[in-house]
C-alpha cells in the first residue's frame, strides 16, 4: 500500500535506533545510514521533527553519534541501560516513543515510525483512528514485524536497497551524515 505523500504534509519521524542498529549489524554487518533513512521517511514533506531514541553506555562512547545525528536534525532522546544484579541489561525506549509519537500526533499529517518493532501495532492502529494520521514504517522488512507491515498506511522496505541504509566499512568512520533540509 502507497500512503499520499505532498509537500504541504506536516510529518515527524520517531527512530527506534536499536532496532534499526541491531537489524543492520545482523542482517548486513554493517551500520545504519540515518541519513537516508531520514530523507526517505520525510519525503520532501514538511519535517516537524525528526527523534532519535538511544541507550546511553556507561563509557559515553555514543556522544560523537548524538553529535552526528544533530548535525542532520535529529534529536536524540537517550536513557541509561538498566543493568541488573543478575548481570541482565535492559534498554527499552518503546513506551517513550509510543506516547510521544501520540502527543504530537495532533499537530502532524504523518507519523513515520523506524522501527520493525511489532510491540508498536496498539500504537499504530491508535494514530490511524484516534489520532487521525497516516502512519507509515521505514524498516528491515527481514527484521520486522508482518502483523507492523499490515496495519499501517505504507511500510518502506529498507532490504530493497541495503546499500542506500547501511554503511560498511573497516574504518568504522562513515560519511553517512550529510545535510538533511529541516523544513521546518
Amino acid at each position: 500500500m502507497s500512503a499520499i505523500k505532498h509537500k504541504a504534509q506536516r510529518v515527524a519521524v520517531f527512530i527506534d535506533t536499536q532496532n534499526l542498529y541491531h537489524s543492520a549489524k545482523n542482517l548486513y554487518h554493517a551500520k545504519v545510514n540515518f541519513n537516508n533513512v531520514l530523507k526517505d521517511a520525510v519525503a520532501d514533506r514538511t519535517l516537524v521533527r525528526a527523534i532519535a531514541y538511544v541507550v546511553t553506555t556507561e563509557s559515553g562512547e555514543e556522544q560523537g553519534f548524538f553529535e552526528a545525528l544533530a548535525k542532520i536534525g535529529i534529536e536524540a532522546k537517550t536513557k541509561d541501560l538498566q543493568i541488573f544484579a543478575g548481570g541482565a541489561k535492559k534498554a527499552d525506549w518503546d513506551i517513550g516513543m509510543a506516547v510521544d509519537a501520540i502527543k504530537m500526533a495532533p499537530k502532524l499529517d504523518a507519523v513515520i515510525l523506524a522501527t520493525g518493532d511489532g510491540d508498536f501495532v496498539p500504537a499504530v492502529e491508535y494514530l490511524k483512528t484516534a489520532g487521525g494520521c497516516q502512519v507509515e514504517v521505514i524498516s528491515f522488512g527481514r527484521s520486522s514485524s508482518g502483523r507492523l507491515k499490515e496495519v499501517v498506511d505504507e511500510f518502506v522496505d529498507m532490504d530493497e536497497d541495503p546499500k542506500r541504509y547501511t554503511i560498511t566499512g573497516k574504518t568504522g568512520k562513515s560519511n553517512s551524515f550529510g545535510s538533511v533540509k529541516r523544513l521546518a
